[in-house]
């Protein structure tokens, strides 16, 4: 018996699909969950993605991927390489695993929504082996990370960070949640896999791949390689929902994209800039966190947007302004607040370091050199009590990450905007005008408190540092310190900083 050709079989075994004669359509895929909208449901007919993978094809280039990723893990473990890795990038690391992990499983749960709720059997197909690649980059995640436990037990955060009650995984649970799991199918697919997947995940898996690898931590970057592989297929769902729904309601798709672009922006600024400008050691640096952010997200999200008749956002320009300084801003905020953090962020501004920053943005010393210089007359003068934080900063209703986004005054000096809102009687804080301005339109979904917002309610007890520190389930064997404090403060000894600064040695 002759066997059918694979392009005779194709199409019917990825779009299986039939008039439903026993229950409404709108009760098997409820708006509220589809996200259908003012899109004809005919219209989503013409859903079309580029993967056309079979189910025992996918199985196949995952088996080999499987292979290949354990096989570079198995001979690395019987080697010495991770203990010299510098404690700068393991930071790195343990940020990764921590922050990353379970959101894996976030997203898998997101492929299942679409999985079940797409409005294309072709989309319902494609989710399945989303799904399965995210409960594998969360599997590979979690396991590349735990088994570092027993050389240090901050990696066991790899696996219980997203669930405790620490600032960043609540910043990422009020970020992932929004898209991923509150969202209908329509709308995660424009967040998750066009925004999130197709821009934002090349920064930390494509760019960190390469820091890695120059860092010699070979086994990270291969795993994270071995995850970034997987996303070229199933983020094609977002691009293939975004032509139909461009087509019948494009201003909702220009909101829903600018909404998640600006939010993983902001999140990443966190996750991405320090361990990039920052934690990697400065000879392995390929490129500075704004070089990477213009070459592989602005560029690429501004073609994508404006070949569907889309135009930039509203807060393109203090997005790009904020390419010089959120990242640094939030770099010192985490390094001040390190008790805070299951990571050891290293400072990064000894005399080379600063040379190079100052290179890479050529405002970073009029905005973060006179504060740093007064943290190292500090520790050089064995104050480093004087260091560590005293009470919580103000954060943001949105992103929930601390306030500390700089701009220029008109006379020049530099200073921290608190962009204020007065709505039900309560005083909300926000960031940016970007972040306000989505807290106002998605204020009816919009509920997280930040945990500023719980001091105040009493919800931290005893109110103060040590009970914080309670309340986020930071103990003293993972609390995070700078590793090495002399590294970035031996070059100022018995000089001011600020005068070594000003001549520029």
């Amino acid at each position: 018996m002759a066997l059918l050709k694979r392009e005779e079989w194709q199409d019917f075994v990825r779009n299986v699909d039939w008039t439903l004669s026993y229950v409404d359509d709108e009760a098997v895929y409820p708006d509220w969950l589809s996200g259908t909208g003012k899109v004809p449901r005919e219209a989503w007919l013409t859903w079309e993605e580029g993967y056309k993978v079979s189910y025992s094809e996918y199985v196949y280039t995952q088996r080999e991927k499987e292979a290949s990723t354990f096989a570079v893990k198995a001979a690395l473990q019987r080697t010495s390489t991770f203990d010299h890795l510098d404690e700068g990038w393991k930071s790195s690391t343990k940020m990764h695993f921590g922050g990353v992990a379970q959101v894996e499983y976030t997203a898998m749960l997101a492929e299942l929504k679409m999985a079940r709720f797409g409005l294309n059997a072709a989309w319902r197909n494609m989710a399945v082996y989303g799904q399965l690649d995210e409960l594998r980059h969360n599997a590979l995640t979690t396991f590349f990370g735990h088994e570092l436990i027993v050389k240090d037990p901050q990696f066991d955060w790899t696996q219980k960070a997203y669930s405790t009650n620490d600032w960043v995984p609540i910043a990422l649970r009020t970020l992932f949640d929004g898209f991923m799991t509150t969202s209908n199918a329509v709308d995660c697919a424009l967040m998750l896999p066009l925004t999130f997947e197709t821009g934002f995940t090349n920064l930390q898996f494509v760019a960190l791949s390469a820091d890695a690898m120059q860092a010699g931590d070979i086994n990270f970057a291969n795993m994270i390689s071995s995850i970034q592989t997987d996303e070229a297929r199933h983020s094609q769902q977002g691009v293939a929902t975004l032509e139909i729904l461009v087509e019948h309601d494009p201003q909702r798709a220009q909101w829903i994209i600018d909404k998640g672009f600006w939010s993983n922006a902001r999140a990443f600024a966190a996750l991405t800039g320090p361990a990039m400008d920052y934690y990697t050691p400065l000879e392995h640096r390929k490129q500075s966190y704004r070089e990477f952010m213009e070459e592989w997200i602005v560029d690429q999200f501004i073609r994508t947007i404006e070949d569907y008749g889309l135009k930039k956002p509203w807060f393109w320009d203090e997005f790009m302004r904020g390419l010089d300084t959120w990242h640094h801003s939030l770099h010192m905020g985490m390094w001040w607040w390190r008790p805070t953090l299951w990571w050891n962020p290293t400072a990064g501004v000894s005399k080379d370091e600063r040379d190079w920053l100052r290179e890479k943005y050529p405002n970073w010393e009029a905005v973060y050199g006179d504060k740093w210089d007064v943290i190292i007359d500090n520790v050089n003068a064995n104050n480093v009590q004087a260091t560590l934080p005293e009470t919580l900063p103000w954060l943001c209703s949105t992103c929930h990450l601390p306030m500390c986004n700089p701009t220029q005054a008109r006379d020049g000096s530099w200073r921290i905007r608190d962009h204020k809102l007065d709505y039900n009687g309560k005083k909300l804080h926000f960031c940016s005008l970007g972040c306000r301005q989505i807290w106002w339109k998605d204020r009816d979904n919009v509920n997280h408190q930040t945990l500023v917002d719980r001091f105040l309610d009493g919800q931290i007890q005893p109110m103060t540092v040590e009970g914080i520190l309670g309340y986020m389930g930071m103990t003293p064997e993972v609390m995070g310190d700078d590793p090495n404090y002399s590294a970035w403060t031996r070059d100022y000894q018995g000089r001011e900083a600020r005068g070594l600064i000003r001549i520029g040695e």
